[in-house]
């Protein structure tokens, strides 16, 4: 018991020493979403492309159901947080939500950067710990965090490697745990050896507008969000990019990830994978394979739920309203039984 309150403690005192330059950067202000989100820069310093930042988005609880309960949701590559059900959802459960837009996506994207570039998914480990300091900071005493697709990847290896104490519980939401290439799959090993010494070699992926025709109100979808931001078509990636994504996914392998907290593997009952839309496109996961997601998903450690959903598109919460439905009461029903209890009233 001493021991993991010491434990503990000393996740708290180096998340904060990790983030106390960032507390110099802008208050929080009117996000774009309106209707109560606020957002806030953090100055994260410079890389190799120059000065960088991530932002921090939040939704907070009403003060009539404030439970010191929070969640902090990772978005996926080509992406950047947009879901307002999502956190209105959450935050009329009595969960403080809270977004980060990673560097060089959405909100954080600056002049003169190439977009959602990474070489290491460890830069991101920074962004993510800036956001539970300022959630601690809130008032949150209890953390769920929350990953879809390659945010899904970050947040697993992000908990593997750091074990934070701070984080109660894991969510992850269709996680790019393995590729979903076909024969080009062989390539991926010389690419990640290319990308050690050219990280900046441009890599395709591809025409496909299938995946944002499936999500976008006009087209065959029912969202609306800022196509500069999240790009109907997925941009070419960098060999870098391929060489982080590949050490994140084999260090998640074959027990080495060992996540000791309860972790929630969601995803589709199946996968289409068709360049052109078609109607199966609506329900089914247009971008991963979901045998694979189970299979990897499997390795993280202990304590896994595994909850296939039933005509769900590769992001689940942005499936059809039918089915967010039910999906939301599920993941809730689930975070009850496996959070910790909460404290009694005083």
């Amino acid at each position: 018991m001493e021991y993991g309150i010491l434990r503990r403690a000393a996740t708290w005192v180096a998340a904060a020493m990790v983030s106390v330059g960032a507390y110099a950067a802008g208050a929080w202000k009117a996000d774009v979403l309106g209707d109560g989100y606020l957002a806030r820069t953090v100055d994260q310093g410079r890389d190799y492309s120059g000065p960088v930042v991530s932002t921090i988005v939040r939704q907070m609880a009403p003060d009539s159901v404030a439970t010191g309960r929070g969640v902090l949701y990772i978005h996926g590559f080509n992406d950047y947080f947009f879901n307002a059900r999502m956190g209105d959802e959450f935050a009329a459960r009595g969960y403080d939500f809270y977004a980060v837009d990673l560097r060089k996506y959405g909100r954080s994207i600056r002049p003169g950067q190439r977009i959602f570039e990474a070489r290491s998914l460890r830069e991101y480990f920074p962004d993510i710990d800036s956001a539970l300091v300022q959630m601690r900071r809130d008032g949150v005493r209890e953390t769920v965090l929350m990953g879809h697709s390659t945010g899904g990847l970050i947040a697993a290896y992000y908990m593997a490697q750091t074990g934070n104490t701070q984080v109660d519980a894991l969510v992850l939401n269709s996680p790019f745990l393995d590729w979903n290439l076909g024969w080009k799959e062989r390539l991926v090993p010389l690419i990640d050896w290319w990308g050690g010494l050219f990280p900046t070699t441009e890599i395709s992926q591809g025409e496909s507008t299938a995946y944002s025709e499936s999500l976008l109100k006009g087209e065959h979808g029912d969202w609306e969000y800022n196509t500069d931001w999240k790009l109907r078509r997925s941009p070419d990636v960098t060999a870098g990019w391929v060489r982080a994504i590949s050490e994140a996914q084999h260090a998640l392998r074959d027990g080495k990830a060992d996540i000791g907290i309860p972790i929630l593997l969601m995803y589709s009952d199946k996968s289409v994978d068709t360049p052109e839309w078609t109607p199966e496109h609506n329900a089914a996961d247009g971008v991963l394979d979901v045998a694979d997601i189970r299979r990897y998903g499997l390795m993280l450690g202990p304590d896994i739920t595994c909850f296939r959903v039933y005509g769900g598109l590769h992001d689940l919460f942005l499936s059809n309203r039918r089915l967010l439905g039910a999906l939301y009461p599920r993941v809730f029903s689930w975070l009850a039984s496996s959070l910790p209890p909460l404290p009694p009233c005083r």
